[in-house]
């Protein structure tokens, strides 16, 4: 159950986790199960956990004043699934997270954060997934602001191959910024 979280730390780590170490994840750690269209955070609650995704897919999104939905991301086996700003300071969501499908988790409560942060090979995982998080936050901005609809499509497609297949297209229409119609447009003038 915890080894695909273990294989995940050590390979955003130089270090080698201990079987003390292991055990001590193993013990700051819970399983949670969630079934499909099944909230993991609600908007206006805080986000007690962070969540590694064993199996499953889910998506964070928002809803403006007219419901209409935003998808800020989606997530499938081996991501990790928060609302870091809810979760590290305990302050109300603006953001739902649904399981897409039935989702498998192991999930970090807020109150075991900093033991699991004294684990020599978890501060470099967390630095290095930091890093990513960053470059991919900006690199998001950069294609929304620079790139046409087609261009943002196809760099999704190359990044992130398995969500194609996923998730239907009015949710990466969101994720992308775009309407389903020119989505359905893009992928038609893409596969001639």
């Amino acid at each position: 159950m915890y080894k695909p979280l273990f294989d995940y730390i050590e390979r955003y780590s130089k270090s080698t986790l201990s079987q003390d170490e292991k055990e001590k994840i193993q013990s700051l750690f819970l399983q949670k199960k969630l079934r499909k269209k099944q909230y993991f955070l609600e908007e206006g609650s805080s986000c007690p956990y962070t969540g590694f995704i064993l199996k499953g897919a889910t998506r964070q999104f928002s809803v403006d004043s007219h419901g209409l939905e935003y998808i800020l991301q989606l997530a499938v086996e081996n991501w990790w699934i928060v609302d870091r700003n809810s979760y590290i300071n305990q302050t109300p969501s603006k953001y739902f997270i649904e399981a897409w499908e039935n989702t498998e988790l192991l999930v970090l409560p807020r109150r075991n954060l900093d033991p699991f942060l004294e684990i020599p090979a978890i501060k470099e995982m967390f630095w290095k997934m930091s890093e990513n998080n960053h470059i991919a936050s900006v690199k998001r901005v950069d294609d929304a602001i620079s790139l046409s609809a087609l261009q943002r499509y196809e760099s999704f497609v190359e990044l992130h191959p398995e969500m194609i297949q996923r998730f239907p297209l009015h949710l990466i229409a969101s994720y992308l910024g775009i309407s389903r119609e020119t989505l359905s447009r893009i992928r038609k003038q893409s596969l001639r």
